[in-house]
């Protein structure tokens, strides 16, 4: 590790010496790729910075043993040091997991009805504005790719697309069964009811040609887009469906009026699908070896539960409850995403442990 860490200082020297360089802005895709890598190399190297002092300060105490007067300061001393150095070294070996490339990527995040009927598709709509009170607490943008409301509110489906750096990162283990329970409006008995809805989130892929889709693939059909009325009906046949048929994966848009924008949102949609899939399948095969429950991308498997009586949510995966509720429908996941992640930095860090 500590090798690593000395090739790593040496080349943020290196990135500063280049920053200085004056012709550097004539390129600026080459600049902003130094500043970003600067960026990321900085904070490693003033931990690591701090590991090395750390280290110096035991051989400075070492050195006192010898002088009587000095002993037991310099036995403090040494005592400090090395528990500064093992919660330095901790630190370091998390910034030094490998991450993961899709961090960055903006995502499209997909929300279904499940079982439950109508109270599974007003809980939809509530979990799409829980998502977007997030996201603008991030300064993402939130746009609308597809949606099939439902008659008594909430949706049926939609997907919206999440436009923001770290948008993946912070969302990535949102995906799988999310349980509510609790009293309906129609509900005249009081009575507590159980519904459901599945979250998909999927990196966006760069280029829907990353993703290698044969156009010999795809079945496309084009129909007349339905609506709740005004604006949304279409007297064209601007909405498209497009299915993938080795995978049978099927996405449709009927969103904008354009059915040249409808197809072009369709086949985003379906690159990241396809890419979220092999995703899925490779975090699978990774959670098996390490037995982890973050990140297995099962969708059937139920990972949280909203309860609104008690005004609790638990994520299972963690056995992490948190008495409130109305903050985190309101957007108010930070303490729930920074657990969820931190559970998967422990576990890859348990995983590097058994490697080695």
């Amino acid at each position: 590790m500590l090798s690593k860490l000395d090739q790593l200082t040496e080349r943020l020297a290196e990135v500063n010496v280049l920053l200085m360089q004056e012709d550097v802005t004539s390129n600026m895709d080459n600049y902003r790729k130094l500043t970003r890598e600067h960026a990321e190399l900085g904070p490693l190297v003033a931990l690591y910075g701090n590991y090395t002092q750390a280290d110096n300060d035991i051989k400075d105490a070492q050195s006192m043993l010898s002088d009587p007067d000095m002993k037991d300061f310099a036995q403090e001393e040494m005592a400090a040091a090395k528990a500064r150095m093992e919660q330095l070294e901790i630190d370091l070996q998390k910034m030094l997991l490998p991450k993961d490339p899709n961090d960055e990527r903006n995502i499209f995040l997909e929300i279904r009805a499940g079982t439950g009927g109508d109270e599974s598709a007003l809980f939809a709509g509530d979990l799409l504005r829980m998502y977007t009170r997030f996201a603008e607490r991030n300064r993402w943008q939130i746009e609308m790719v597809s949606e099939s409301a439902s008659e008594v509110g909430g949706y049926k489906e939609v997907i919206v697309r999440v436009v923001g750096n770290g948008a993946y990162s912070k969302l990535k283990f949102e995906s799988g069964g999310h349980r509510v329970q609790r009293v309906p409006a129609t509900e005249t008995q009081g009575r507590i009811h159980t519904s459901a809805c599945t979250v998909a989130v999927m990196p966006e892929a760069d280029e829907v040609e990353d993703v290698n889709i044969n156009p010999a693939d795809l079945r496309i059909d084009t129909y007349r887009a339905s609506g709740a009325g005004g604006q949304h009906i279409n007297k064209t046949d601007s909405a498209v469906r497009i299915t993938h048929l080795p995978t049978g994966i099927v996405v449709e848009c009927q969103d904008d009026r354009s059915q040249h924008k409808n197809k072009a949102s369709a086949l985003k949609v379906l690159a990241a699908r396809i890419k979220d899939v092999q995703l899925r399948e490779q975090q699978s095969k990774e959670a098996a070896t390490r037995k982890s429950l973050i990140g297995s991308g099962d969708r059937s498997e139920r990972i949280r539960t909203y309860n609104f009586p008690q005004g609790r949510m638990t994520d299972h995966r963690i056995n992490l409850t948190l008495y409130k509720l109305d903050f985190i429908m309101d957007g108010d996941l930070a303490e729930l995403t920074n657990a969820l992640a931190a559970e998967h930095q422990a576990d890859l860090l348990a995983a590097l442990g058994d490697a080695s």
